[in-house]
């Protein structure tokens, strides 16, 4: 994999682009939690529904791999399971945990744990290799965390019981991918970024068929046709396509600057959940996401952070 550029490095219009493919790549991430609701309102469940997104998704990984991997060494057998590994944890088991949390929270409420993804890399990285955490990042911490609770206690305040379960579901699909994150650097530099998502996210699309096949009848695949339209949507402008364009931005300016990019994930959140399924926009709401935003941006300052908006 091709060193990142460092910051001074940059040319004016490589940035520019970077910029913009890092944060369209945000706001098609976070686009994802909006279809998904809308989904929901035909009756549909989260093992069909995220069946059908990674039933259309799987072609366009699988080309994706071959593409990334023309030229390279075949897989061995330890990549072989690595891959496996970490597409189970990284895309399915995150992916199915943050669509069965959609069911009872609200898109901003789900946006907003999500981003909390790079404070979990930080604490697992203290828990398994035992890295210092300084008094800066506790800080970032606990402003990234007051800015959740805001958005939850008001949450709870207007929806009742069911917002602990999706928030709990939705919080252990952010510990899952950054579990993905905090193991999948070796296999990154071995593979590449690009070959290692396509192979990952391939394992992910393979299990969530088998699952539905496993869980549900086929008779379960009728669907209004609303949904079909809607997963497409999902499988290619809010799933593959953002993969690319980060990417890309990626290797154009960097993770640090792609990252603070990424920002406009969670305010392009809450502006469609506003306009598209009518969600309130309250002053709560406002606050938690200035705190989120602003915890992540404190710890971008004082160490490397993963790029949050890829998430499943």
């Amino acid at each position: 994999m091709n060193a990142v550029p460092q910051a001074s490095e940059i040319h004016a219009g490589t940035r520019r682009r970077g910029l913009l493919l890092a944060g369209l790549g945000a706001v098609a991430f976070s686009g994802k939690a909006i279809i998904v609701k809308l989904a929901y309102r035909y009756g549909v469940d989260a093992v069909t529904l995220i069946m059908y997104r990674m039933l259309f998704a799987l072609p366009l990984f699988l080309l994706l791999a071959w593409w990334a991997g023309r030229g390279k060494p075949a897989l061995t057998w330890r990549d072989a399971r690595t891959v496996l590994g970490l597409g189970f944890c990284g895309y399915y088991l995150a992916s199915f945990l943050d669509f069965a949390g959609l069911r009872y929270i609200s898109a901003s409420l789900e946006r907003l744990i999500l981003y909390l993804n790079p404070t979990l890399v930080l604490a697992l990285g203290a828990v398994l290799y035992q890295r210092k955490v300084t008094r800066a990042q506790v800080v970032a911490l606990a402003v990234s965390y007051c800015g959740v609770l805001c958005v939850f206690g008001r949450e709870l305040s207007l929806q009742g019981a069911d917002v602990p379960l999706g928030a709990t579901l939705v919080f252990g699909s952010a510990v899952s991918y950054a579990i993905y994150l905090s193991y999948s650097g070796e296999e990154v530099r071995r593979l590449g970024a690009l070959r290692l998502t396509g192979l990952a996210t391939t394992v992910a699309c393979l299990i969530c068929i088998v699952q539905f096949l496993a869980l549900r009848p086929i008779s379960s695949m009728a669907v209004p046709a609303p949904v079909l339209w809607l997963s497409v949507l999902n499988a290619t402008l809010c799933t593959f396509a953002p993969v690319v364009m980060v990417m890309m931005a990626i290797e154009r300016i960097g993770a640090p600057l792609t990252s603070q990019a990424g920002t406009v994930g969670p305010l392009s959140t809450v502006l469609m959940a506003v306009l598209l399924l009518g969600e309130p926009f309250t002053v709560w709401v406002a606050v938690g996401t200035v705190l989120v935003l602003a915890g992540i941006w404190l710890l971008t300052k004082v160490q490397p952070v993963p790029v949050a908006e890829m998430s499943p």
